[in-house]
């Protein structure tokens, strides 16, 4: 088993209206196939996990497939939320609708 290298994020990187606002640990799916860093394509539709969360005029993220792919410089073009984690962001979204 690999030792994955988990960093916490500045405290001033904090995502802009329309970027995605993922946390370490997230789980998002790929959008498009994805080259990655390892040599492992990652195709669309592969889950993984968040594993670095950066950037203050761009969010941007790490993410560890779970194909083994391993890729930075992600973002809402890249990836989709699912599980608890869209319906986090979806909760989220719908307070801000609200003006909460």
């Amino acid at each position: 088993m690999a030792l994955v290298q988990i960093w916490k994020p500045h405290s001033l990187a904090t995502p802009h209206e329309g970027q995605l606002d993922l946390k370490l640990g997230d789980k998002v799916r790929a959008m498009s196939d994805l080259p990655s860093e390892t040599n492992v394509v990652v195709p669309a539709g592969t889950e993984g996990r968040i594993i670095l969360a950066n950037g203050f005029n761009w969010q941007r993220y790490r993410v560890l497939f779970d194909n083994g792919g391993e890729l930075g410089d992600l973002d809402h073009r890249h990836l989709e939320p699912i599980g608890r984690t869209a319906k986090r962001l979806a909760k989220k979204a719908k307070l801000a609708a609200r003006g909460g």
